[in-house]
């Protein structure tokens, strides 16, 4: 994805395509809404300084945010994005801002005045137009949900109270299970439950469902919230403990202080338990297929029968466990901690998930840790983008329906497509001039991209919604149904035929991703729009734009993940011994690069953990300014207020990557997403030779890199 969607325990959820999705999730700032009710979750602020919103000029660039003080050789960032950086203050309810955040706050406008136009005109009960503006009303009834206080929360809460052996324990925690993982499609791989499950395609058998267990139940970001000694997650531990007590005393238990203190530390024995980010992004340790009989001997501590009878998988013979020393030791500390303190854990997380929909100090009191605490937020976002975003969440493909029949005009497809089909070529004749590379592993290479699908705007089929329940003035009940009912969606497609045409992505969303598994790269219709992509200006800019952004989604079929999959969207190794150690040793040069790269006084980039993000970038933007050069037919690029055409298509790379973090948020990305900040995504450009020729670039400045160290991956 150009950012996956990495929800942020406790946070609704933003970013950009996978590539990206969570530079911008991350960004989100509200309290903690369920993942598998809201799992689109756009970042947007009404306070989003106006006075830094960018003009683009007659051929598509802001060059009034420019800063030509700054030569492009020693921070190309700083000379196309300077002047916006120093102008533009961070909205106090935002966590970051920059273009994602501002296109992110035109699709929440336009799906607001969709939900609320549909309603107006009178909509059949029963609808999916109908759900859409009741589920909307619900949540912006706040007089409504003061009135019902904790009751929505009640009955959930009466059954964990009622636990009384460890067989009821494991069925309580079983029937928590949902549908909130997806680790190769948006990127998404934490939850708060105990365990997170991705039903998917089986790594090993491309033709048949799977389901796939994942380690959970941490209420912070990562494992190392928990563990660090730094001083910065030290005291976000010491807050952390705090708003743990906050809520147990806002929903009037005793004891809260004692009680926090033993959940706390539970939760700091399940990230003892978790494995690593790099760990987890390792393909080749997280294949590990287990048979539903064996789960007792090999993860005891925790009632499997009971587990998956409560979570409907009783009957599923066979299971994906992607992380399983994890998955083992938590499964024993469910055998082995206080049966009390197991109860008050699920209390709390019951409460920290049902926040958003509970009354104004249940919601504050969330914000206060994670908007606040852990991405920066100075207040919240408005009420009704926050209901925008749920709505948007649990019925997603019902508004995308609405979105693509007013906001995408067929001819906006028919140049997207045409500009897929000239990456896709020049990726082609990439793989084709690769000199490194044997003719049998090219051969397989170019088996794979041939069979690449494309899907531009919307999906071919919309999901069906006759079967959520909503009702109107209920508002936990329906984030609850909504839950629940993606939870059946995914269950059902055990024993079903493959659809390879599912979408991962909602048409409203800002942002686009790969799918290793499909083999398909997804371009929503909301990200085709400037300064991404405009059918009215120049191409230099829109190759730079969304042309990179295409490049970036194809290349992930081919980065250190996507080349270990066939082009069936089988695991399976396709490389020669000798192809597979060059490859290797790009990834490892491009790594230390990023690895050099501080963002923080204290914290530099992780080059291993952004490596695939990274390998997309460099050869995403590679392969567009190939497809540029080719659209030009063997002409040359007129000169449009003094740049060149390769100069255009630069600007218009580096443009679109303009943003700004609040440290809180810049710590937590560093710490836990594959994305390096947006500063260092354009630094990119160091590794093209165009850009040299470009902007004069010479040794001794500072991004220059001699010709060998230049990393080539594709």
């Amino acid at each position: 994805m150009l950012s996956r969607f990495r929800r942020i325990p406790g946070a609704v959820r933003v970013v950009l395509a996978a590539s990206a999705s969570t530079w911008l999730a991350a960004c989100a700032t509200s309290a903690p809404l369920d993942k598998a009710a809201a799992s689109t979750q756009q970042a947007t602020s009404p306070a989003s300084a106006s006075s830094a919103k960018p003009t683009y000029g007659s051929f598509g660039v802001d060059t009034a945010g420019m800063d030509p003080s700054v030569a492009p050789g020693d921070d190309f960032n700083r000379y196309v994005n300077g002047t916006w950086l120093q102008k533009t203050e961070i909205p106090a309810d935002r966590s970051s801002f920059g273009t994602f955040t501002v296109l992110a706050e035109e699709a929440s406008r336009r799906t607001r005045e969709l939900i609320e136009e549909a309603t107006r005109a009178g909509a059949p009960a029963g609808g999916e137009v109908r759900k859409l503006g009741d589920l909307f009303a619900s949540f912006m009834d706040e007089a409504a949900i003061e009135t019902r206080g904790l009751a929505p929360l009640q009955p959930e809460l009466q059954r964990i109270n009622a636990i009384a052996n460890r067989k009821e324990l494991a069925a309580t925690l079983g029937d928590t299970l949902r549908a909130d993982i997806d680790a190769l499609n948006t990127g998404d791989l934490t939850t708060s439950r105990l365990f997170g499950l991705w039903v998917t395609q089986d790594l090993n058998d491309p033709s048949r469902y799977i389901a796939y267990l994942f380690q959970g139940g941490l209420g912070m970001p990562d494992r190392s919230y928990y563990l660090s000694e730094d001083a910065k997650l030290t005291e976000v531990r010491q807050k952390y403990q705090q708003h743990i007590v906050a809520m147990l005393r806002l929903a009037g238990l005793s004891d809260a202080d004692a009680r926090a203190r033993g959940i706390f530390e539970l939760e700091r024995k399940i990230a003892q338990a978790h494995w690593t980010q790099v760990d987890t992004q390792d393909i080749t340790k997280t294949n590990n297929p287990w048979p539903r009989d064996q789960f007792a001997q090999r993860a005891p501590g925790l009632d499997w029968d009971a587990y998956f009878g409560a979570a409907d998988l009783g009957k599923q013979r066979d299971f994906g466990v992607w992380q399983p020393s994890a998955i083992m030791g938590i499964a024993k500390l469910a055998g082995s901690e206080p049966l009390p303190v197991w109860k008050d854990y699920l209390i709390f997380h019951a409460l920290d998930r049902a926040a958003p929909f509970l009354s104004k100090a249940f919601v504050d009191e969330s914000f206060e840790f994670y908007g606040r605490v852990l991405s920066g937020a100075q207040q919240q976002r408005a009420r009704w983008e926050r209901g925008v975003d749920f709505t948007s969440q649990a019925m997603g493909e019902a508004i995308g329906k609405l979105y693509v029949a007013k906001y995408f005009p067929p001819e906006t497809q028919a140049e997207a497509e045409r500009m897929v089909r000239n990456i896709i070529a020049a990726l082609g004749q990439h793989i084709d001039a690769l000199t490194w590379m044997t003719p049998e592993t090219k051969a397989r290479a170019k088996e794979k991209l041939s069979t690449l699908q494309v899907g531009i705007g919307y999906p071919a089929k919309w999901r069906d919604y006759s079967g959520l329940e909503i009702i109107r003035g209920d508002a936990y009940g329906n984030a609850d149904r909504a839950s629940r009912f993606e939870y059946r969606r995914n269950l059902n497609k055990l024993g079903q035929p493959v659809d390879r045409s599912e979408w991962f992505m909602v048409p409203q969303l800002v942002n686009a991703l790969n799918s290793p598994q499909q083999n398909s790269i997804i371009f929503p219709a909301a990200i085709l729009q400037p300064p991404y992509f405009d059918p009215n200006a120049d191409p230099a800019v829109n190759y730079g734009g969304i042309g990179a952004v295409i490049g970036h989604e194809i290349v992930h079929s081919f980065d250190d993940t996507g080349a270990q999959f066939d082009a069936k969207g089988k695991l399976a190794n396709w490389w020669t011994k000798e192809d597979a150690a060059k490859f290797k040793a790009a990834g490892e040069a491009l790594a230390a690069q990023f690895n050099a790269y501080r963002a923080l006084p204290d914290l530099s980039v992780n080059g291993e953990l952004t490596l695939g993000e990274n390998i997309a970038d460099v050869a995403g933007v590679s392969i567009a300014y190939d497809a540029y050069k080719r659209s030009l037919g063997g002409k040359a690029a007129p000169v449009l207020d003094g740049f060149t055409g390769d100069q255009r298509f630069f600007l218009g790379f580096s443009q679109v990557w303009r943003n700004k973090y609040r440290e809180q948020l810049l710590r937590r990305l560093l710490l836990t997403n594959e994305h390096a900040p947006s500063q260092f995504r354009v630094a990119t450009v160091r590794n093209i030779d165009a850009w040299y020729q470009a902007f004069d670039v010479k040794p001794g400045q500072g991004l220059y890199l001699a010709p060998e160290k230049r990393v080539r991956v594709w």
